[in-house]
């Protein structure tokens, strides 16, 4: 995983960042175009969201605004991500994808384990399991998930996942999930990478302690200057302070070389972006779409 073989660690101490294209918002029939455009222009991977269903009247205030709404409007395609990731997988060859953020709390780990693991088999290893703990109250009772409490659901089944990809036998006796000796096949050939999103200090203390990366939110400069440091001293005093840690980041205010060059010295390892709205292009245009991916690519990612 990553540029030339290096652990995170290393990137971060070099400064080196890849860049991806975020699927979000867009036409589902333009993501498999678009993921070989991506891999065509040396991007590094490309990020699906996740929401199964968007109520009509929302309860839920959305965090990540300063009113509440939402920042897509009804009607936004929302493709279940692993379908997605299996159609785009299926006419590419090296460029990686992962979700930013599944919702793990509000599924059946034993379904996730299986959708994930089967998609890491048949994409040859390039799928990463990105995870919140989601904020829509109204999708966890339409899924019969209990809301509350979804925290800590998710540190367990982020170990149970774990052990199912393992492909033994294996069995966990837990405050949430309970099981026997089973196995899961097929097995991925490799660890699959689980990545958390969030910047609470919940989220924060998640990402350090038990995934293999940290994904921001769309943040500022300043704002990725202050989260990024805390994440990785918070990794730094954890059991896994010597596993190589990824920093997966969107920011707003960063559109130039220089602006990318200061996200990568803060630590990043990863930049998300639309590269297309940078050149003024319809999104509802694919050819537009495209010819703004493969114009980052040559003005971008070339010099990066």
């Amino acid at each position: 995983m990553g540029n030339a073989g290096q652990p995170a660690s290393a990137w971060v101490k070099t400064g080196r960042m890849e860049f991806g294209i975020s699927g979000a918002f867009s036409d589902a029939t333009h993501l498999a175009p678009m993921a070989l455009a991506a891999e065509e222009a040396g991007f590094a991977r490309i990020t699906l969201s996740d929401h199964v269903i968007q109520p009509k009247t929302l309860r839920t205030p959305y965090p990540y605004t300063e009113d509440g709404t939402p920042r897509w409007p009804p009607f936004t395609d929302w493709p279940d991500p692993w379908v997605a990731i299996g159609a785009m997988a299926a006419v590419t060859e090296r460029i990686r994808f992962f979700t930013s953020v599944f919702v793990l709390a509000m599924r059946n780990p034993f379904l996730v384990a299986k959708t994930v693991g089967t998609a890491a088999v048949m994409s040859a290893g390039r799928v990463e399991l990105g995870i919140g703990v989601g904020w829509m109250r109204e999708e966890f009772d339409l899924l019969g998930q209990v809301f509350d409490g979804r925290g800590g659901r998710t540190n367990e089944m982020m170990d149970v996942l774990r052990l199912l990809w393992q492909g033994d036998w294996v069995e966990h006796h837990g405050e949430h999930y309970d099981f026997d000796p089973l196995e899961m096949s097929p097995k991925p050939a490799e660890p699959i990478p689980i990545f958390v999103g969030g910047f609470s200090a919940p989220a924060l203390r998640r990402a350090a302690q038990k995934a293999d990366g940290w994904i921001s939110d769309l943040h500022t400069t300043a704002e990725l200057a202050e989260l990024i440091p805390e994440v990785l001293r918070l990794r730094a005093e954890s059991d896994r302070a010597a596993d190589p840690f990824e920093i997966l980041v969107t920011c707003n205010d960063a559109y130039d070389l220089d602006g990318y060059r200061r996200i990568a010295d803060l630590g990043a390892t990863h930049f998300t972006t639309m590269p297309w709205f940078f050149y003024g292009a319809d999104p509802e245009n694919l050819q537009e779409k495209i010819d703004g991916i493969a114009r980052f690519g040559d003005e971008v990612i070339t010099r990066m």
